[in-house]
This record gives C-alpha cells, sequence and structure tokens, in this order.
C-alpha cells in the first residue's frame, strides 16, 4: 500500500491510498472509464479482463471509501516492454497529483526496461504529465480513437532497480 497522505486538498487533508485493484472494483473502475473516456470506454469483457488477468498490474487510487483513479499496465515480458493499457482520475480529482502517483506505482512494479503508452493527440494536459514523467514521442497511430482522431505513443525508459539476491541481478521485479 502507498499512502499519499502529504498531498493536500481543499477545505483540509485528504488521505489519498494506491492500493492493488481487482475485479471487485468492477463497478468503480467502470464509472471512472465512462465518465474519463466517454467516447473510447472499454467494453465490460475487456473491463473484466484488465482486473483479472495475471499478466496486468492494476491500481487504484482511494479517498476514503471512493476510488478517484486507476491505472491498468500490461506487462509483456517477451518484449520487455510494459504497456500503460488505461489510466483515469476523476474529474473532481485532477490536477492533484494522482495520476503521476498512478503511474509511478505502475511504472515501479512493472519491473521492465521500458513503459509505453498512447494518448489521444488532442489530449495536451495528459502528453504534458507524460512528458513531465520523462515520456518521449515515438510513433503516431493514425485515426486509432474514436472520431478518428490520431493517438501519440509515446515511451520512457525506466531504471531498474538491482535485485536484493546475491548475484545482482538486475531487472527482476521486487514484491
Amino acid at each position: 500500500m502507498y499512502n499519499l497522505s502529504a498531498l493536500v486538498m481543499p477545505k483540509r487533508a485528504q488521505s489519498i491510498e494506491i492500493l492493488p485493484a481487482n475485479l471487485w472494483d468492477l463497478n468503480a473502475v467502470r464509472e471512472l472509464e465512462h465518465l474519463s473516456f466517454p467516447l473510447d470506454a472499454w467494453p465490460l469483457i475487456e473491463m473484466i479482463g484488465v482486473l483479472s488477468l495475471p499478466s496486468i498490474e492494476r491500481w487504484k487510487a482511494m479517498i476514503g471509501e471512493k476510488l478517484v483513479g486507476f491505472v491498468a499496465a500490461d506487462i509483456r515480458r517477451r518484449q520487455q516492454v510494459a504497456w500503460i493499457a488505461t489510466i483515469a482520475v476523476h474529474p473532481d480529482y485532477r490536477g492533484r497529483g494522482i495520476g503521476g502517483q498512478l503511474m509511478q506505482v505502475a511504472e515501479e512494479r512493472a519491473g521492465m526496461p521500458r513503459m509505453r503508452l498512447s494518448v489521444r493527440a488532442g489530449n495536451k494536459a495528459a502528453q504534458k504529465l507524460y512528458q513531465g514523467r520523462g515520456y518521449e514521442q515515438i510513433d503516431v497511430w493514425p485515426q486509432y480513437y474514436q472520431g478518428d482522431e490520431d493517438a501519440i505513443v509515446m515511451e520512457k525508459n525506466l531504471t531498474l532497480t538491482p535485485s536484493p539476491s546475491p548475484a545482482g541481478e538486475r531487472g527482476v521485479p521486487r514484491d
């Protein structure tokens, strides 16, 4: 569990916890997905998959009992890359560092040398967040999103922490 109680919210400090997400979070994650991506929200079967497949790292941001953010990273070990499959923060809680904290956890837990994501070409706020975290544009997927909007593909080279093993292996995910 990651406790982000240092973030200050209007009126009073609110403790934000980053916790593993699972299938029990389906309804709240679907609601957040539809609120954040009205044109591109994932179908129910894909949301079930992202919340249950073993190759997916998934985390939620909670304030009390309210799910205010979610990230899922698809770990592709053979390709030595992880993809941020989806990341969303409730509109009422944006601009408070929650998206960056979710990305940090996903990057740390991925255990891969590279992290990739795609973002709508028109979503400048998200692109700014990603660039600020060290992501660089590597490709464009024409007409990828609903409405024929292009996807900007971005990548970040991650520094893997050394394994605590005496052999000193690098790149072994730490649990």
